[in-house]
């Protein structure tokens, strides 16, 4: 890969920004290098530019106008994750998650790429995502393609290797799609058990409706076990995680905006959520609207009720009776939990309260996978040597399962699983919560 850059003519100068976004916060670095250590690429390729320190420079130069988006600027900027570990030992707390998402935006307005690449991304990104009947099509058509044989097919006979290489990645990792009534709506309430503690809202998503939808419903027992009245609101749907680490800023504005409305409407004391890329961009709605007057109050009001569910659950013990569940398991901490939310103790005190269960601590529990919500589609070289290292440590462990919290990671640390022929399983922390309540193991 080159690392040259093309110089550019100056800009007037002015507060910092790329397609409109502030970017001032590249002011906050002070080069001290602590982030290096730290993050996947650098330490899988070596080259500065490809550190957070070295994007920073590139960033800034960038809104400084002087330089270029060439290939070369663009390729470096969009090798990073977001997985936001430089933030977590970041000593001038330099806000490196909303840089990169301004850096992407500005790429995919001038750089928008292929009339395929800008096909796929509408159908995904414009279609798919926001409209969940639409996605629930998706799903049903998808579910047939693998249930009649097609996929076996595809995948024998070596027509899958001919697939561009995005899509290529991304029948790798498709899932084996759940039945229709499995992936059936949850009903707008499931009231609580025992004493009351909360009236809460609860995050069903997008891709997690659909294809992790027994996720959603254990998430709604558990939560009624620990005394809460949970409602889902209706007209949710995409929180726009995906569209804003994928540089789509204006639809990331659209359906934060239907997302706040459709939750405010619930008058519920906390917003819950299961998945750790939409809880970390859902907490970030008071700076993602922050300069929309209609919306900037409300959605700071908004990101401060939001909650992840071990964070959530971890402010009290767990209601018992809890039954045991003889396993040896790992945690693997995605990154827009230990990272986006700086949550790292809670999910493993959770599980510590689950009798019969052995924990193993898991080497590098807090580097990226590779998933990074779309990071495995569109970077799937760098994406497949993350998964390599992670399965390695995984492996390692002898554990029978390991246990995480977000649908990406646990899609792709799966894959990763599959390819060295273990049996190993991959399950969301509610799972274990649920089973220990008296769930059957799915």
């Amino acid at each position: 890969m080159a690392h040259t850059v093309q110089e550019s003519p100056a800009k007037i100068p002015g507060p910092l920004t790329l397609h409109g976004l502030s970017v001032e916060g590249v002011n906050q670095c002070v080069h001290c290098g602590l982030c290096l250590a730290s993050c996947p690429t650098f330490s899988e390729l070596g080259t500065e530019m490809d550190s957070p320190r070295g994007r920073i420079f590139l960033i800034k130069s960038l809104a400084e106008g002087r330089i270029a988006l060439t290939d070369s600027v663009a390729d470096h900027l969009s090798l990073c994750l977001d997985c936001r570990a430089c933030e977590t030992v970041c000593p001038a707390g330099v806000p490196y998650g909303g840089l990169i998402e301004a850096a992407k935006a500005e790429m995919e307005h001038r750089r928008p790429g292929s009339p395929a690449r800008r096909l796929f991304r509408w159908l995904n990104f414009g279609l798919l995502l926001g409209h969940p009947r639409l996605l629930g099509l998706a799903a049903a058509g998808l579910r047939l393609y693998q249930t009649c044989g097609l996929q076996f097919l595809v995948r024998s006979s070596g027509i899958v290797r001919v697939l561009p290489r995005t899509l290529r990645a991304w029948e790798s990792l498709l899932p084996p799609l759940p039945s229709r009534a499995e992936r059936a709506p949850l009903p707008r309430l499931v009231t609580a058990e025992g004493p009351r503690r909360a009236r809460v809202a609860l995050l069903t998503g997008c891709v997690q409706a659909v294809v992790f939808g027994a996720h959603n419903r254990a998430t709604a027992r558990v939560l009624a076990k620990n005394g809460c009245d949970v409602v889902v609101p209706e007209g949710q749907g995409c929180c726009g995680a995906l569209n804003a680490h994928g540089g789509d800023h204006a639809r990331a504005l659209a359906l934060a905006r239907r997302t706040i409305d459709a939750f405010e409407a619930a008058r519920a004391e906390a917003v819950i959520v299961n998945t750790s890329g939409c809880g970390a961009h859902m907490k970030a709605y008071g700076r993602l609207l922050g300069a929309d007057p209609a919306y900037a109050e409300r959605a700071r009001r908004f990101a401060a009720s939001v909650v992840d569910l071990a964070e959530f659950l971890a402010r009290a013990p767990l209601r018992g009776p809890l039954s045991p569940v003889p396993l040896t398991v790992t945690y693997h901490d995605p990154c827009h939990v230990v990272h986006g939310q700086k949550l790292r103790g809670e999910p493993r005190r959770l599980l510590a309260q689950i009798p019969g269960l052995r924990i193993v601590e898991l080497t590098e529990s807090d580097w990226c996978c590779g998933s990074a919500g779309i990071y495995n589609l569109t970077q799937p070289e760098m994406a497949t040597r993350l998964l390599q290292r992670k399965v390695s440590h995984v492996l390692a462990t002898g554990a029978d399962a390991v246990v995480t919290a977000n649908p990406g990671c646990i899609l792709q640390i799966q894959a990763g699983l599959a390819a060295q022929r273990s049996a190993m399983r991959v399950l969301h922390l509610v799972e274990l919560l649920d089973r220990a309540y008296g769930a059957p193991p799915r």
